[in-house]
């Protein structure tokens, strides 16, 4: 029952729709219908500016470390040989309301920012050096699909390199993760592919 309780409240966690409630809210719009229409950070700071778009970033993170750390409260009472089990459902549970959230018709993001703050609880070395792979191809090819889906599929190699799959289901763990994003972006990938993906400016000129 405590597993049930926890993977509820992971889910519901995820389920706050940061962006479309501040754009709603503070712009009187609905962010889903404007930019790519994706419901995450990186339209955010398209649509309605820097400040939005990083208190978004910081929010969907918090929001995935936050539910895997629920496990937490219950360390004591949880089985020992599944923490790592139990972690891994909630952050699929939290990323899983962010993609389909209840308090936003179902209707949400794709959940890199979500599963960023999640893996970085469950195994921060390997999303930290992820997270590198992330900044490396966006700071060479300034997509920020692009940049994602390079991190989630390095993700997999990272962790069996340090961990040499010490454990089976962190394995599948990553495998998902590099599947997922690979789904969530499938947009993305056309339009990389037909050279009409939008760049980020990560500099302004001052000229």
């Amino acid at each position: 029952m405590e597993i049930l309780l926890l993977i509820i409240a992971a889910y519901l966690l995820g389920s706050i729709p940061t962006s479309v409630w501040i754009g709603k809210y503070f712009y009187g719009i609905d962010i889903r219908e404007h930019g790519s229409g994706n419901a995450g950070a990186t339209n955010t700071f398209r649509v309605l500016g820097k400040i939005p778009g990083i208190i978004v970033l910081i929010i969907d993170i918090l929001k995935g470390s936050a539910a895997v750390s629920l496990a937490y409260l219950f360390e004591d009472t949880l089985p020992s040989n599944e923490f790592v089990d139990i972690e891994i459902g909630l952050a699929i549970a939290c990323v899983f309301g962010h993609i389909f959230p209840v308090f936003a018709g179902f209707r949400g993001g794709k959940g890199v920012a979500t599963l960023l703050g999640a893996t970085a609880i469950i195994t921060p070395i390997s999303c930290a050096l992820a997270l590198v792979v992330f900044l490396l191809v966006l700071f060479s090819s300034r997509y920020v699909s692009l940049s994602s889906m390079s991190a989630g599929v390095s993700y997999p190699i990272i962790l069996h390199l340090i961990m040499h799959n010490e454990q089976r289901t962190l394995t599948i763990y990553s495998i998902l993760i590099a599947i997922l994003l690979i789904i969530t972006h499938r947009k993305n990938i056309r339009r990389l592919l037909s050279k009409t993906e939008s760049k980020v400016v990560l500099f302004k000129s001052t000229a």
